[in-house]
C-alpha cells in the first residue's frame, strides 16, 4: 500500500510486489483527508494511516484504521488525534499505535493554533477498534515514531530540538525515558524487528 497526498489525490492505492516487482494493482480506497503516514500490524490484517487532513490550518485530523482483509479492504474506524498526526507505528506485540501529533509546534508562533509543544499519543488496537490510551507533551515538530521490540519503549524524532525522546509505556502511561541529541533535524525513522 501507498497512501497518496498530491493535491487532489487523498487515495491509498494497493500495490502486489513479488520480489522485486513492485505494480500498482489499480485498486485505490479512501481512508481520509491528505493520507500521509502508514503503517501494517505485524499480521499483516490490518493497516494505520495518519491523514494530515485540515491540520496545516489548525483543525483537528484522523488516524484511520483499514482492513486488509477484507475484500475489497476499506476503512473501518477513524479516531481524531489533534493537528497534523505525522509519524505512525505499530507495536512489535500489534496491540498498541504511536502516532506523533505536531499540535501546530510546527507553525509559526503568531499563529492562532500554535502550541508550544507535539504532542505523542498512543492508541489502543483492540479487533477493528482505536481507541485512546496515553499522551504525553513532546518538543516541536515531531515527525517519527517508533517502538522498541518489547512494546514497552516508543520514541519520537523531534526536528527543532535535534533529537530522539524516549518514553516507557506501561499500557496506562507515557513516562519520559532519556534524550538521544544528534547534529540534525530528523524526520524519520524505522526500526525492523
Amino acid at each position: 500500500m501507498v497512501s497518496r497526498n498530491a493535491a487532489n489525490d487523498n487515495r491509498v492505492s494497493l500495490l502486489a510486489i513479488d520480489g522485486a516487482n513492485v505494480e500498482y494493482t489499480k485498486r485505490d480506497f479512501f481512508a481520509g483527508l491528505q493520507p500521509y503516514g502508514m503503517d501494517i500490524t505485524p499480521a499483516g490484517d490490518l493497516a494505520v494511516v495518519a491523514n494530515i487532513g485540515a491540520g496545516a490550518a489548525g483543525g483537528v485530523d484522523v488516524v484511520s484504521l483499514i482492513d486488509l482483509a477484507g475484500n475489497p479492504p476499506r476503512a473501518i474506524d477513524q479516531i481524531a488525534v489533534g493537528p497534523t498526526p505525522e509519524g505512525i507505528a505499530v507495536s512489535p506485540d500489534g496491540r498498541y499505535v504511536a502516532v506523533t501529533v505536531m499540535n501546530g509546534s510546527n507553525a509559526s508562533r503568531t499563529a492562532s493554533f500554535y502550541h508550544d509543544f507535539g504532542i505523542l499519543k498512543v492508541l489502543e488496537l483492540t479487533g477493528c477498534k482505536l481507541a485512546p490510551v496515553a499522551e504525553t507533551r513532546i518538543g516541536h515538530w515531531c515527525q517519527g515514531a517508533a517502538w522498541a521490540r518489547d512494546s514497552r519503549t516508543v520514541v519520537a524524532q523531534c526536528v527543532v530540538e535535534k533529537e530522539i525522546q524516549s518514553f516507557q509505556f506501561d499500557g496506562k502511561t507515557l513516562k519520559p525515558a532519556g534524550v538521544v541529541k544528534i547534529n540534525g533535524g530528523p524526520v524519520a525513522i524505522r526500526v525492523v524487528n
